[in-house]
Order: structure tokens, then sequence, then C-alpha cells
């Protein structure tokens, strides 16, 4: 079992969570003893977790869709009783230079990732209020914190839930707590589709650590600040990133390298 005796028996909504961060966090809050609801909307990688772990709810849904996410919190609701812990994961990303970035593309990744929190936030903090008890974590990015090229849209969604965040701890305070976790890189699935073998080496040399954070790390910031261990900190913006946010030379390095790709096509 795991180390926060608080989070024994609690019920956790993890949204994206069929890979990634989303599936280490579903799997570390198991190992918590809670109970715990995976949201998402591929449901070939949904039906193979729930196959690897029986003991865990997994639901369909996209989490852009306010009738999807309604229907996905009454199966919870069904199974679980309501929610205790979101953890609202899920995101998207599409990397496009502006000016070639359609305006498709742009709703479509603000929608899953800024719309997707909005909704899936709000559907908890619903039930939460009825017991006048929660925590709500939101994955952010440290790209909401400082721009990036070629993430318009990613950039401008997760600087939004940064925002939601701080908003929702303090309408809620002082019975719900809410905070956003700002990843730096991390080596998930969509790190390895959107960067090549040469660029992801390459970033690791900048990173103060030296190499990306596994899933596994980020699941652990986030059981922690689920736990009562972290119950005074709320309205907090929180950066695992090995350093990157440190000093600005791994943004000019990016900068360098995406910009001598754009002027090579």
């Amino acid at each position: 079992m795991g180390i926060y005796k608080s989070l024994e028996g609690k019920r956790v909504v993890v949204t994206g969570g069929a890979s990634g961060i989303g599936l280490a966090t579903a799997k570390r809050f198991l190992e918590e003893g809670s109970r715990v609801a995976i949201i998402d909307i591929n449901e070939d990688a949904l039906k193979s977790v729930i196959s690897r772990y029986p003991n865990m709810l997994g639901v369909k849904a996209d989490v852009g869709n306010p009738d999807e996410v309604r229907n996905a919190f009454e199966k919870i609701d069904a199974a679980m009783g309501g929610v205790d812990i979101l953890i609202a994961n899920a995101g998207i990303s599409i990397r496009r230079s502006f000016l070639e970035m359609s305006y498709e593309e742009w709703r479509r990744v603000i929608n899953v990732n800024l719309d997707g929190a909005f909704l899936t936030a709000k559907e908890a903090i619903k039930r939460m209020e009825r017991q006048r008890y929660g925590v709500v974590l939101f994955t952010a990015s440290t790209n909401g914190l400082d721009g990036h090229p070629f993430y318009a849209n990613y950039n401008a969604s997760k600087a939004g839930v940064i925002l939601l965040a701080k908003t929702l701890a303090l309408e809620f305070a002082p019975w719900l707590r809410v905070n956003a976790v700002c990843p730096g890189y991390v080596l998930t699935p969509m790190q390895k589709a959107e960067y090549t073998p040469e660029m992801l080496n390459k970033v690791n040399s900048l990173i103060p650590a030296n190499r990306h954070a596994k899933p596994e790390e980020v699941a652990s910031l986030f059981a922690f600040l689920a736990s009562d261990e972290a119950k005074y900190i709320t309205g907090s913006i929180i950066t695992i990133d090995g350093g990157e946010t440190a000093g600005p030379y791994v943004y000019n390095f990016i900068d360098r390298i995406t910009i001598r790709e754009k002027e090579s096509l």
C-alpha cells in the first residue's frame, strides 16, 4: 500500500487516465488504497487498462463535450457514490506555427485542455459541495507560464487552466482545495510523438536535471497534494520541471531549434 493514510478509500477521478501522466496517477492512487475511476476518449486504451487493473473503473467520454462529461460522472456516481478528488489531466497538443494553425486546431486544443478542465471540475465540485469536502488538481504546464513557439493553442489553454485553478481556490475556500501542477518535459507518448530522438536528447542536455521527468514522478506529486499532508496548500501553482524554469536558457535553445526547423521547410 501507499504512504498517505488519508487517501485510503477516497473516491478519485482521473481524466485522460488511460495513458501517460494520467495512467501513472491512477495507478498511484490505487496503490494508496483509493477507489479510482478514469475517464478517457480512447476506448481501446481504456479496455487495455481495465483488463490489467480490473478494480479500476473506466468510462469513455470526450471531456470537451458537456453531455458526455455529465453522463460520465453519473456512471461514476452509480459505481462509487460520488467524488472526493479530481485530477483534471486530459490534454492534447498540436505543434504548428501560429499562421499555419487552423481555427479548428486552435479550438480542438482549447476545447480539450481548457473546456475539459472547466466541465469536469464543475461536475466534480457540484458533488463535492454537497459533502463540503474535496480536492481538485489540474494538470497545467510550464507552457502556461512562458511562451513557447509553435504551441500558441496549447500555451493559451494551459495559462487558462492556471488561472482557473486560482479562481476556484478562492471561490470555494475553505472547504475545497484547488491547485495546478505544471510539469515541464515529461516522457509521455504525446511527447515522443512530437519530438524526434535527437530533439529529446538536446532538450535533456539543457535541463538542469539532465533528463525528462517520468510520469510516475508527476503522479507522486499529485498523491501528495491530494493527501492531508498538503491540506494547507491551495491556490498554488507547483512546477515539477527539473529546474527548467529556473532560468531562460532552455527556452532560448528550443526557440533556436524550432526556428531553424521552420526555416528549413
